[in-house]
Order: C-alpha cells, then structure tokens, then sequence
C-alpha cells in the first residue's frame, strides 16, 4: 500500500508547488504586469501578450516595406503595399490590412507602460526594476521608430512619383527593420538595450523571468 499510494502523495506535493507558485504571481502586482506583457491581454488578438503582438505586427510591416521596394519604378505597387505597413503600425489611420488590427505601436507602447508599472509596483524585485528599464528603453525606441514609420509611409502613400516614393521607401525600409532588431548606432558590432528594438526588448524580458523564476507558455 505504502509503494502505491508514494507516487500520489508526491504528485499531490508537487501540484501544491504549482498552486501556491500560480497564487504568488497572481498576488503579486509586478509578476501580473509581466503576465501582461508576455501571455495575455485583454483586448490583443486571440488574448495573447502585448511583447508578442507587437512583434507580429511589426514583421508585417516590414515585409510589406520590403514589398513595396521590388519594384521602385511601380508608384502604384509601392502606394498599394506601403498603407499595408501602416495598418500594420497603427490601424487607426487605414481602414483595412494584412496586419493584425492591433498595431504595433499601440501593442509597444503597452509593453512599455506595463513594464515600468511592473517596475515600480511595491512588490518589485530589484531584478524586475533593472531588467524592466532595459526592455522599457527598447520598447521605448522601437514605439518611436514606429511612429517615424507611419509618417515616412504616409508621405510615400501620398507621394506625386515613383522617384519620390522610392526614395522615402529607402529609409522607411530601414526604419520598419529597426523597430524589430535595433540599430548599431555606435559601430560596436551588435545592438545593445540602449539601441535596441522589440528583439532586445524580448531578450532582457527573458532575462527579467529568468531572474523570477516565471515561465510564461502564451
């Protein structure tokens, strides 16, 4: 009797592990802004967290970007594909889109704030507080990359020939890939948090549950 019932209790004590571990996280303030960031959010896509979104979104807009330059001498081609990056940057100025409906700079600009209130919560690690500033500058940068987008995109889309539209293209090509990996501004070889777009975001965030022991599975 004893070697039977050995592995239920055992399974009993881990799964009481596991409840007061989910007890924790939903009672602390700064682990649920986290949660919001990374798994869910009420009013994202499918629920899914803001980080996630943001990056969805952004990988739409710089396909479409990356579209829009195959052929530079197709005003039209270039006018068509370049309202596709907005809708995917920010839906609130097209009416329709390949993006998700969310935009990526409403979904960075999220992460941001959850992220800094995680950070000042009463209940915050001095781990979520540092990490928290590095994906906040990054999320930060790639929220104002953003919105330097939507304004490059609107001047193509309104743009009078294909000349013009190519070459505002050019840069807002650029832009849409920085929002997403950075920019090396200082020559070092590689895109540090200072610099860094929703990717560095991402990694220091991993870094941040790392150092909480919260494993997300969104």
């Amino acid at each position: 009797m004893r070697i039977r019932t050995l592995p239920l209790l055992l399974s009993l004590l881990v799964a009481a592990v596991v409840v007061d571990r989910a007890d924790a996280q939903e009672t602390n303030p700064a682990h649920a802004h986290l949660g919001h960031v990374m798994e869910a959010f009420g009013d994202t896509p499918e629920g899914q967290g803001l980080l996630p979104t943001a990056l969805a979104e952004a990988r739409i807009a710089a396909d479409h970007a990356g579209y829009a330059l195959a052929d530079p001498s197709d005003l039209e081609g270039m006018q068509r594909h370049v309202v596709h990056v907005i809708h995917a940057l920010d839906p609130s100025r097209v009416d329709a889109g390949p993006g998700l409906g969310y935009g990526a700079k409403r979904a960075t600009e999220a992460v941001v704030v959850h992220v800094e209130m995680a950070a000042e919560a009463e209940e915050a690690s001095d781990n979520v507080r540092n990490h928290g500033m590095h994906v906040a500058t990054a999320a930060g940068n790639a929220a104002e990359r953003a919105e330097r987008a939507v304004t490059l995109a609107e001047q193509v889309r309104d743009a009078g020939t294909a000349d013009e539209a190519a070459r505002i293209l050019a840069e807002l090509h650029e832009l849409t890939q920085q929002i997403i990996s950075g920019e090396d501004a200082d020559g070092s070889g590689q895109v540090g948090w200072r610099e860094g777009g929703l990717e560095q975001a991402e990694q220091h965030m991993g870094f941040l549950l790392d150092g909480e022991g919260i494993h997300f599975h969104p």
